[in-house]
């Protein structure tokens, strides 16, 4: 029997999901915008991307929203390719901070 994974809603009661038309903000456009370009320059699949939000343990599943899965997701993938580092992210996560203590 093959076991059921924490993000595997098929056939779960989940509620009803309201469609709404709303406006990203901005950091989620700049994540789409990310996603796609790197995936037209073949450098991320989505199927890695999938695996690395499933792969999230459930308690970041269930705390994080749609496009902080998909950061998180996103920073995996380009760190198993090799594309960054793990240094290097936490380098520029830290000038990113400082920019907005600064600002």
């Amino acid at each position: 029997m093959i076991e059921r994974g924490h993000h595997d809603m098929g056939g779960q009661p989940a509620g009803k999901v309201e469609r709404t038309e709303h406006d990203y903000p901005e950091w989620e456009r700049r994540v789409d915008a990310m996603v796609q370009l790197l995936r037209t320059r073949r450098k991320i699949t989505v199927d890695e991307l999938r695996k690395n939000i499933e792969a999230l343990p459930p308690e970041a599943y269930d705390r994080l929203s749609y496009y902080e899965k998909w950061i998180s997701s996103l920073t995996q993938t380009l760190i198993q390719r090799g594309v960054i580092t793990s240094d290097e992210l936490g380098r520029k996560m830290e000038q990113v901070e400082q920019r907005a203590k600064a600002g």
